[in-house]
């Protein structure tokens, strides 16, 4: 299992949440996909199933509320 060191989030009423969360994911996302790439995966089939994946997640959050 692979950890990383996610900051916490900004403090501030200025501050845009969506853009700092995906600056630090960013680099980690991007490393997946060169990775995937360099075995033999299309980068487009790659970065469907991460908004394929991240809508699944986003959508079972919602129905836990």
């Amino acid at each position: 299992m692979v950890k990383f060191n996610f900051d916490g989030p900004p403090a501030g009423d200025a501050v845009d949440m969506s853009a700092e969360c995906q600056r630090q994911l960013l680099p980690l996302l991007r490393e997946i996909v060169q990775a995937a790439v360099a075995a033999g995966w299309s980068e487009e089939d790659v970065l469907l199933g991460f908004v394929e994946l991240a809508w699944d997640l986003y959508e079972k959050r919602r129905g836990d509320s």
